[in-house]
Order: structure tokens, then sequence, then C-alpha cells
């Protein structure tokens, strides 16, 4: 009884430690948000990261750090690194985040929009909120590493006449005065992250889980149709396929990795999909079998 007793305690502790999550970004980045948004209810440490490839070298170093990693943006498509690093990595994908990214305009308190003589943020950042900046003429617009990052060097430096474009949350966390909300172009603007943790960890996460969605990499032939027949089989098998992305394999001139995401009802029918397609694969791998993740508003 004592032994199972101190199973029980064991097990007890491990379901409240706080949960430590690996980002590429800072506190208030969208990185952030979205882990905590996703963990939400759960106790999290967030560890930034400099780099997407940092994020995969901190869990390898300590196993019990997962991980959180943007995968696509509905307006800006795919971060290709990130499948590849995925692949590479050996980690599982045990579920994902659909965040709405909505951008503000951030300076320091005091100043209006009128003071602004330059804007600073992430590239794709300032690429989604070009209808707005079209509107600010004579402001210089300087690409950054990084939204959050932006704020707090503005922020820390005193810069007057600077605004970073960026989130609500770090404008509070880095105390500026927001001075223009909702200025991305396009209000239907998502990002899809990937929770992404080492395989033991990632069968404890998934237990109990409802699993509908699966990501899988492989190669194909080079032959005529060698595609076509995989997408048959899916569909024969009422496999939903909700994407598609290939990547050229680097020393195998004309020759394709698929990353394809599939949505089924019945799991069975979903594990016969995939033995089917197998023999008409190469380097044929499970990402991460999970539940689809719900879209925020």
């Amino acid at each position: 009884m004592a032994g199972l007793f101190f199973i029980y305690i064991g097990i007890e502790q491990k379901k409240n430690m706080k949960k430590r999550i690996a980002i590429q970004g800072i506190a208030g980045s969208y990185h952030d948000i979205a882990a905590r948004n996703y963990y939400e209810g759960e106790e999290v440490e967030i560890i930034g990261c400099n780099s997407f490839k940092e994020v995969i070298t901190t869990m390898k170093k300590d196993p019990s750090i997962q991980g959180m990693m943007a995968i696509e943006n509905t307006i800006a498509g795919s971060l290709l690194q990130n499948h590849e690093l995925i692949r590479e990595s050996g980690f599982d994908i045990v579920g994902e985040y659909k965040l709405r990214i909505s951008h503000s305009l951030v300076g320091l308190p005091g100043e209006t929009i009128h003071d602004i003589t330059e804007v600073n943020s992430h590239p794709i950042a300032l690429m989604q909120c070009s209808d707005f900046l079209n509107t600010l003429p004579h402001t210089k617009v300087v690409e950054k590493a990084d939204t959050a990052m932006s704020a707090k060097w503005i922020s820390e430096n005193k810069l007057k006449g600077h605004a970073a474009i960026c989130g609500k949350m770090a404008a509070e966390i880095y105390g500026m005065n927001i001075l223009a909300e909702g200025i991305e172009t396009n209000k239907r603007n998502f990002t899809r992250f990937l929770a992404i943790a080492d395989r033991w960890t990632a069968d404890e996460l998934l237990q109990g889980v409802d699993k509908n969605k699966s990501s899988l990499v492989f190669a194909l032939p080079h032959s005529s149709g060698s595609l076509s027949k995989v997408l048959s089989v899916l569909s024969f098998y009422d496999m939903n396929l909700s994407k598609i992305q290939s990547l050229p394999i680097i020393g195998r001139e004309w020759e394709y990795l698929f990353y394809i995401d599939l949505t089924f009802t019945d799991y069975t029918r979903y594990k016969q999909a995939l033995d089917a397609i197998r023999p008409l694969t190469k380097d044929f791998k499970i990402l991460g079998e999970y539940e689809e993740g719900q879209q925020s508003v």
C-alpha cells in the first residue's frame, strides 16, 4: 500500500508541476500569448529563445521542456523552416492553437501618433499592416527581429518618436501607450502554433485525448502520378486533407518532401489509410496525432 501511495503522490506532483515552454521571442510576443492560451488554467514558465532553432536546442538539453512553434499564417503562409526543424528534431506534435493576430501601434507614454517618425517591428507584422502604414507617408519603417522586442527596445531606451507594431499584451508589459488598435489590413489574420514535446512526454500528454488530426511527412518516387495515387487512397478512406506543403530534398534533385495534415472521425479507418499509402511513399513519418485546435476569436 505504501508503494502505491508514493506512486499516487508522484503522479499528483507531476500534474501540479509548472510547465516550462520554450518559445521564439520574449514576454508579450505572440508566441507567449499562444503558449499561455493553449495551457490556460495551468502554471506556465516561458523560456524565451532567440530563434526557432534555439527552441529545439533548449528542448533537447532538457526533455521536460515543451515547445510552442508557429507553423503557418493565413496571410503570410507557411514557415517552411519550422516544418523541417520539427521533422529533424524527433519531437512529437501534441496539439495546436490558432491565434487571432491583432496588431497595435504603441509608443512611449505621452506621445501621440503625430509624434511618430519611425515604426519598428518584425517584417511580417509590418507587411500585415501595410495599408495602415501607408497612412503615415512621412514615417520611416524599420524591420526588427521581433514585435514585442521592438516595444521593449523603445521602452528601455526611451526612444521618442519611435513606435512599435506588436500585441496589446506587449504594450502592457513594457509600459507603452497604445496609439492605434486593430491596424492589420486583413482582420482574418490567424497564426497556427504547434505544441511539441519529447516522445515520452507526448505519450503522457496525449493519454485520453480524442485524436482527430494528424501531421505526416513523406517523400515520393520521381515518377508520373505518384502524388495523385496517394491522394486517391486518402480520399477513398474519407481522410480530409486540410493542408499540403512540399519542400525540395537537398541533394536529391527534383524530389520533394510532402508535409500533410489530415483530419478524421474514425481512428481505425485513419490507420488503415496510413497502411495503404506507406508502400507508395519513402521516408514516411508521423509527426504527431492530436486533437484539432479551436480558432480563437
